[in-house]
């Protein structure tokens, strides 16, 4: 099996070899040397080998000669794995490798070859260097960069459209014999796709279908040594996607769509929707357009294509009627505008579906004659005039009684609607200076045979425009309180007036200005642009006899009937100097008034404050009443009771003696009822018996408190007003502080010390339960 590379390695040094033997010869022939001979030292210039020889360990390289040679001379070698995997004879100069080379490591080597004394060990010539060149043998099949390549290619794509591109290496030298050189074959799946040398696969045929097929699988083989047969292969897949073209019309999922609308269905609802189907991929087919094809029901219905799904809904564009049209029917054709009508597949059919709308009835409310209503009136026409008429009607085949209200009644007092016959009249005057517009909105509703129930409603707006009749006379525009010099002279202006007038003023309003009377030292000059001026007559006025002229001035307008009205405008004299400056005047006190907004401002103050004083003083009273009340909440009581021993001091003894509370039980006059023995809640201790006023008092409560059914079960000391006369703290009673206002801090009495712990603490917890109540 190796004798064939080996020849062929031969054949190719002996062409070396004579290439460089002529191109010798040649530059002796250039050189004019052919008569002489040349000395040459050392007679070879490189050496071959071949790679991967399967011939035993050493391999002869070649021979290194030299004709200075002698008994006692030798070859050496240095350099580059020299005397490791390149050795020479040193007697024959004969050099052998003892290592099987792989050119695909490295392909060269570098050498010197050197003579040498045996004796002396000195250079008999020069070193010279030498090249080992290895020659290739075909030892590296092509390998692909990558296993699997993909590659794409519209469907529909003409011949030779480039789909991929594979590459392959071979590590061989493609100059000797072809070895690197790769080519390029498909194996599997050759039918629609060829290869070119370089790698390039692309399409065989021009009708590649993503619809039928949308990927391919092919194997490629990649092959050296192109002239001969049995060069070294390796293989790769490619996959290969096929794009979609926009190549195929949508067509409807179904002949016939029907529908089953209300009637009462809002206008621009969804009444339906059209299902259709396309094979290319969404992105190509979201351009589906529905055209209408026969029947002229463009105006009631339109279809707008959906971005998600691509269907046709079908959109209400006006309001249906059952009474009118109870079915429709039309025809819709669905296409698609950005096709490739190059790339379509003929012979398929237009996609044309039926569509079959059924309106269904429902109960509908009335429906007037008009969107809208707009009538006029003059102002200050007679109550229960005529104004206009509304108008409505069942669309039920039913056809139930209408009748009228006033929705909005924003101007009920003075307007309605007669309900049966939908009439509009005044029921008060219509007054245009307060309101130019009335609107309203009436409500038409149905009515059953036998109820008065109302079933359906709609309504309508009604605008109601008062037109102006000349029921006002002109007035002053504004308050004008002109100043004249006593020394002013004749024919001097003192003032600029102009009128309004409260009726509809149009371009063609004139107004018209004169005096009231004649004996006047003033004048009235019309400037007939409606406005006038007021002039010196005479002059010589005079402070003393008058501070202040009123000039009545009458002002008409040209109204049908024409108006006036008299204003009175009031002019102050003045004192003025030579430059005709005022240096002092008297004008009468300007007529000053409130607004209604700020009257009404200042009696919800007032009421306000009332409110406020009203509060505060009958929280007062309930704290009062609080206050005497509190004790009972924590359940603190003021007790009467017997006991044996005292404390508190000598001084507390000083003041009262509590065996008198004892003994004066003895004394009391008034019985107790027989009630029948009771138990005592406390022992009872006999004290002796001491008379007084205070002993008196304190049994008399006492008795009541035993005779009160409603009473606690024990004795209670609730009033007393007694103490005695060498209290240093003065009156201690709690009944009258209890129920007064008093401010004091009775937080004092804990700095007394222990005398006063206990009355601390029952003041404390009064304020206490005072803060629970409020």
């Amino acid at each position: 099996m190796q004798q064939q590379p080996v020849i062929l390695v031969l054949m190719v040094a002996c062409q070396s070899l004579a290439t460089q033997a002529a191109e010798e010869l040649n530059i002796i022939l250039k050189r004019g040397y052919i008569h002489q001979r040349m000395k040459r030292d050392w007679i070879w210039n490189q050496m071959h080998i071949t790679e991967e020889q399967a011939s035993n360990l050493p391999h002869y390289v070649g021979k290194i000669t030299s004709n200075s040679i002698s008994a006692n001379a030798k070859y050496v070698l240095q350099g580059e794995y020299a005397n490791t995997i390149f050795k020479v004879d040193e007697n024959t100069g004969d050099v052998y490798a003892f290592e099987r080379l792989d050119r695909e490591k490295k392909a060269e080597y570098e050498l010197t070859a050197l003579l040498i004394d045996k004796n002396t060990s000195k250079t008999l010539e020069p070193p010279s260097k030498f090249v080992i060149k290895v020659y290739d043998v075909n030892d590296n099949n092509p390998v692909f960069v990558q296993k699997v390549f993909e590659g794409s290619v519209q469907e529909m794509s003409p011949i030779g459209v480039s789909v991929a591109k594979v590459l392959a290496t071979d590590a061989d030298d493609p100059t000797v014999a072809g070895f690197g050189l790769v080519t390029y074959q498909i194996v599997e799946g050759g039918t629609y796709f060829k290869i070119s040398d370089d790698g390039t696969i692309s399409t065989a045929v021009y009708n590649l279908d993503r619809e039928k097929q949308a990927n391919y699988k092919i194997v490629v083989m990649a092959k050296d040594t192109p002239k001969l047969e049995d060069g070294l292969i390796s293989t790769a897949t490619v996959i290969i996607t096929v794009t979609d073209i926009n190549d195929n019309l949508p067509t409807f999922t179904q002949n016939q769509f029907a529908f089953d609308v209300p009637e009462n269905v809002r206008v621009h609802s969804e009444v339906g929707r059209l299902k259709v189907q396309d094979i290319d991929e969404p992105e190509q087919n979201n351009k589906t357009k529905y055209s209408f094809i026969r029947g002229e029901f463009r105006d009631t219905f339109s279809v707008v294509t959906s971005a998600a799904t691509n269907e046709g809904i079908l959109i209400l564009r006006k309001s249906l009627d059952f009474e009118s049209i109870k079915v429709y029917k039309f025809d819709i054709e669905v296409t698609d505008p950005t096709i490739d009508l190059r790339a379509v597949k003929q012979g398929g059919p237009r996609s044309i579906a039926s569509i079959i709308v059924n309106v269904l009835d429902v109960d509908e409310p009335p429906v007037f004659s008009k969107p809208s209503y707009y009538f006029e009136v003059k102002e200050n026409v007679p109550v229960g005039t005529l104004i206009g008429h509304v108008s409505a009607r069942d669309p039920d085949a039913e056809k139930r009684n209408v009748e009228y209200l006033i929705r909005r009644p924003a101007d009920k007092s003075l307007l309605t609607v007669t309900k049966t016959t939908g009439s509009i009249v005044n029921t008060g005057t219509l007054d245009r200076e307060t309101n130019a517009w009335h609107n309203l909105t009436i409500a038409a509703y149905e009515i059953y045979a036998n109820s008065h129930m109302m079933v359906k409603e709609s309504h309508v707006q009604v605008s109601i425009k008062v037109l102006d009749i000349n029921d006002n006379a002109p007035e002053f525009a504004e308050l004008y309180e002109p100043k004249v010099c006593e020394n002013a002279a004749e024919g001097t202006v003192i003032a600029h007036i102009s009128a309004v007038d409260k009726d509809e003023m149009t371009p063609e309003t004139r107004f018209t200005y004169y005096l009231d009377t004649e004996r006047s030292n003033f004048t009235v000059q019309d400037n007939h642009d409606n406005t006038a001026k007021v002039t010196v007559k005479h002059g010589g006025f005079k402070r003393e006899v008058s501070k202040v002229y009123y000039l009545p001035i009458l002002i008409s307008d040209n109204g049908s009937p024409p108006l006036n009205s008299t204003n009175t405008l009031t002019i102050g004299i003045c004192t003025c100097n030579e430059k005709g400056e005022y240096t002092f005047c008297e004008v009468a006190l300007k007529q000053t008034g409130i607004s209604i907004q700020a009257l009404v401002a200042i009696l919800v103050c007032i009421l306000t404050i009332l409110i406020i004083t009203l509060l505060i003083v009958l929280r007062r009273r309930y704290k009062k009443d609080v206050a005497i009340l509190g004790k009972h909440v924590p359940e603190i009581h003021e007790q009467l009771v017997a006991y044996d021993e005292e404390g508190g001091g000598e001084m507390d003894t000083n003041s009262y003696d509590v065996s008198v509370l004892n003994s004066v039980q003895r004394n009391i006059t008034k019985s107790r009822p027989e009630i029948g023995p009771e138990p005592y809640l406390y022992a009872q201790v006999q004290k002796p018996s001491r008379n007084g006023e205070m002993a008196i008092m304190i049994e008399v409560k006492k008795d009541e408190a035993d005779n009160d059914g409603d009473g606690l079960p024990y004795d209670t000391l609730h009033i007393y007003g007694y103490e005695g006369s060498e209290s240093i703290v003065e009156s201690l009673s709690s009944l009258e502080s209890g129920s007064s206002d008093s401010e004091i801090d009775y937080d004092v009495l804990n700095e007394w010390g222990p005398r006063f712990k206990m009355l601390a603490d029952l003041y404390g917890l009064e304020q206490n339960a005072e803060e629970l109540l409020f």
